[in-house]
């Protein structure tokens, strides 16, 4: 779910080489959506929302063929293509959206929303309201006065886009993460308007184990003196946390053979762990270049902000058989099999669940060694064949 673009050098370039081996450059344009006025799901009003928005392919006449690719944790809605033929690496999934592919854009149009609280606050093309946003009541950043948000936030906000486009009716909705949780909320939200559901890397409820962890992801920042409540916008950032947080969260998003593989049980270069506890290993440097990379382009309070609607994944319906009985989507659930954030016994629990209230439901594991972040980088394209089959049916 999880900051997982750009976090792992590895998997970095093995998006770009398999995108470049099997695309054409696409050329695709950010656009902006703004909510005059908009009320979040605890009754707070929001005045002059704004996200950003993408799509490739053309939207048919009837309007039939809209698939939504809602993101991850750590990503925004650059689901595929560059923005200029200069950008050094197309959009996240890039291998499986585009002409002829497993999402085939000469077939349906695709398009993505960023989230509201969305992590990206400085790569210069994220698009989103949140607590580092100016409040037009006070002029001033949100803060910590900016309402809490959930998963059903974002989809509320996703809605809205889809009714501007004249949208009844999504052909599928296809997420990885969070996005496989806004998948999900979706098809219970507004079961009329998802013909397919398609979680990758997801998990049909939010049990307390996996809020308890997200909660470890957000500590490092609220321990942070400069977090101040929230309200350091416009002084100096939590940025030693947030660094923190974001190397805490790109090791759980992988498993142990990549850490393994990439660390080799090595000190890093120059250094000597055994002489001096300033003194890392090659595996504690990766992380910490990996944390401050991705932190120089992150808000803090973004961050914390996206744990809690995490954590609050359909929390207003009293069950899980409450909340899928409304379901009547077709679904494909694709856990990743190495998977410790999601792991996959969590996935099928959903499908057990969704074959018993009588839904048509397909399940297959995503096979590799890369933990979490095998749903959107190399290894996904051994189910991508199950996804075209399962749209195109």
């Amino acid at each position: 779910m999880f900051s997982l673009r750009a976090l792992g050098l590895v998997a970095a370039l093995a998006v770009v080489a398999i995108s470049q081996t099997v695309s054409a450059q696409a050329i695709v344009e950010k656009r902006t959506f703004e909510i005059a006025n908009h009320t979040t799901r605890n009754g707070t009003a929001l005045a002059g929302v704004k996200v950003g928005w993408q799509s490739m392919g053309t939207l048919n006449a009837d309007r039939s063929n809209a698939i939504l690719v809602p993101h991850f944790f750590s990503a925004n809605s650059h689901f595929a293509g560059r923005y200029a033929a200069t950008d050094a690496a197309p959009g996240y999934w890039d291998m499986l959206i585009g002409p002829g592919k497993a999402i085939d854009t000469d077939r349906f149009y695709v398009f993505s929303v960023d989230s509201l609280v969305n992590l990206n606050t400085g790569d210069g093309r994220t698009v989103t309201t949140g607590p580092a946003s100016i409040d037009p009541k006070t002029g001033r950043p949100y803060g910590n006065t900016f309402p809490v948000v959930s998963i059903r936030d974002f989809v509320e906000v996703q809605k809205a886009v889809v009714d501007s486009l004249g949208i009844r009716r999504l052909h599928a909705v296809v997420g990885a993460s969070m996005g496989a949780l806004q998948a999900l909320e979706w098809a219970v939200s507004y079961p009329d308007m998802v013909a397919r559901a398609v979680p990758v890397i997801g998990t049909g409820a939010m049990d307390d184990f996996t809020r308890a962890w997200l909660n470890l992801w957000a500590a490092p920042i609220l321990t942070d003196p400069n977090w101040k409540d929230g309200n350091y916008h416009g002084g100096p950032a939590p940025e030693r946390g947030l660094t923190e947080a974001l190397k805490f969260i790109t090791l759980h998003a992988r498993a142990a053979p990549w850490a393994n593989t990439l660390g080799a049980n090595k000190a890093a270069q120059g250094q000597d762990p055994a002489k001096a506890l300033t003194q890392k290993f090659q595996i504690e440097a990766i992380l910490d270049g990996a944390g401050a990379a991705r932190g120089r382009i992150s808000d803090a309070a973004h961050l914390v902000y996206l744990v809690r609607a995490n954590q609050l994944f359909l929390s207003e319906y009293d069950s899980m058989e409450t909340a899928y009985a409304r379901a009547t989507a077709r679904f494909l659930i694709l856990p990743a099999a190495s998977d410790i954030l999601f792991p996959p016994a969590m996935s099928k629990a959903l499908a057990d669940l969704l074959q018993r209230q009588g839904r048509t439901v397909e399940y297959a594991e995503i096979p590799g060694t890369g933990g979490h972040v095998d749903g959107i980088t190399a290894p996904v394209l051994q189910v991508a064949d199950r996804i075209k089959a399962f749209l195109e049916r």
